[in-house]
C-alpha cells in the first residue's frame, strides 16, 4: 500500500505507512528517514518515527506543505530494500531477573505455565527491534517478544517503578528509563542508565536499534551500577539474517 501524507497543524507532516505493527512497515519508515537525511534539507526540524508512521516537523517559513510533499513523495514511495546481509545495531542490556528486581517474574511464569527459568530463557533469547521511543523520554517500544510469555498488565498500576525496570505488558516488553508509575509486569532490572540528559546522546537506544537482554547476577548489577556512565554497554553489528528470535 502507498503511504498517506497528511498535514499536522501548520508546520508538520504525517506519513502513514499502514495500520499494523509490522517489521516491514518499520523498515520502510527507517528507510524513509535515511532517504530524507541523505538530502540534507535545511528546515527539517525533527523526524519522529512511530509504529506505523513518520511525523516530520518543518520550518513553515522555508517550505509550504505542498512543496514539502513534492520533495518527500518520491522517497516515501520507494519499495523496501530488503537484504538479509544488512548490518543492524544490537545493544546488550545486562539484566537481573526476579527477586526484588523482578517481583512479577513468578506471576508471568505461573500465568504461562512455565518455570521462572523458562521465562528468563525465552525473554533473553530474542533480539528486540526498537520500533519507536515514547511514553517518557528514553522509553523503548520493542517488537518481537515470544507470545509464550505474554502476560496482561497489572489490574492496578503501581505508583512507583524504579528506573531500569524491565517489564512485560501483553505481547510487549521494554525498560523503564526513569522512576515512573506503571502497570507493566516487572520481571527484572538493568543497572544501565537508559536516559541521561547530561549525555550528548541522552537516550541509550534509538528507533531501529535492537535490544538483547543478557542475564546477570546481583553482584554484577551492583558493580555496573557503581561504574555509572563509565560503563559502556556491549554493542554488536549483526546481519539481519543472524538476529535471534522474532525479528
Amino acid at each position: 500500500m502507498n503511504p498517506t501524507i497528511s498535514p499536522v497543524g501548520d508546520s508538520a507532516i504525517s506519513i502513514e505507512f499502514g495500520q499494523v505493527i509490522d517489521p516491514k512497515i518499520n523498515q520502510r519508515i527507517r528507510q524513509t528517514v535515511a532517504g530524507i537525511e541523505s538530502l540534507h534539507l535545511e528546515g527539517i526540524v525533527e523526524m519522529v518515527p512511530t509504529y506505523c508512521a513518520l511525523l516530520i516537523q518543518y520550518d513553515a517559513l522555508r517550505y509550504t506543505y505542498a512543496e514539502l510533499c513534492r520533495i518527500l513523495e518520491p522517497i516515501c514511495t520507494q519499495p523496501i530494500q530488503s537484504d538479509e546481509s544488512e548490518l543492524v545495531t544490537v545493544v546488550e542490556i545486562p539484566t537481573v531477573y526476579g527477586g526484588e528486581f523482578g517481583p512479577d517474574l513468578g506471576f508471568v511464569a505461573s500465568h504461562n505455565h512455565l518455570t521462572e527459568a523458562d521465562v528468563v530463557s525465552i525473554h533473553s533469547g530474542t533480539d528486540y527491534l526498537v520500533y519507536m521511543m515514547g511514553f517518557i523520554p528514553g522509553f523503548t517500544y520493542l517488537g518481537g517478544m515470544d507470545p509464550r510469555i505474554a502476560t496482561p498488565r497489572l489490574s492496578s498500576p503501581r505508583t512507583h517503578i524504579p528506573a531500569g525496570s524491565v517489564g512485560i505488558a501483553g505481547e510487549q516488553t521494554g525498560t523503564y528509563p526513569s522512576d515512573s508509575p506503571g502497570g507493566w509486569q516487572i520481571i527484572g532490572r538493568t543497572p544501565l542508565s537508559m536516559y541521561d540528559a547530561s549525555r550528548e546522546e541522552a537516550a541509550l537506544l534509538k528507533a531501529g536499534d535492537y535490544v538483547r537482554y543478557v542475564p546477570i547476577d546481583e553482584s554484577a548489577f551492583h558493580c555496573i551500577k557503581k561504574l555509572g556512565s563509565s560503563f559502556k554497554p556491549v554493542v554488536h553489528h549483526v546481519k539481519v539474517g543472524d538476529l535471534r528470535g522474532g525479528k
